[in-house]
């Protein structure tokens, strides 16, 4: 399976806008592909600290998850930082959320008036 930032970005919305703070962990057999995909990419934000697993079959959407989140939330942030990757060469998740703080930090510091 091919990591794919766009689709993380969209999980990371979805699992946000779930009212609950638990969350059923999907895609428990291969029966259904996109719920296979699915949990082959809460695993690698598991890894990476943005969701975390809560018993057997649960799982919960962490602070480091919320601030990754608020940090691509913006449509502008979220592309400049798809193209600062792609400039490079590729970026690791943790890269991303990196390069996605550092321009959402830009654009605080553009609109305070103030160093971050």
């Amino acid at each position: 399976m091919k990591r794919d930032d766009e689709y993380i970005r969209e999980l990371l919305f979805k699992y946000e806008a779930d009212e609950d703070w638990l969350l059923f962990m999907p895609g428990l057999t291969k029966d259904d592909d996109a719920e296979w995909n699915e949990r082959g990419h809460v695993h690698l934000m598991i890894d990476e600290g943005l969701v975390a697993p809560v018993g057997k079959h649960g799982m919960r959407l962490t602070s480091a998850g919320h601030d990754y989140l608020d940090a691509i939330r913006n449509d502008g942030i979220w592309e400049k930082t798809k193209e600062g990757a792609a400039a490079v060469g590729g970026a690791t998740l943790g890269m991303m959320k990196d390069i996605a703080v550092a321009y959402l930090k830009q654009a605080a510091a553009e609109k305070l008036g103030i160093t971050l």
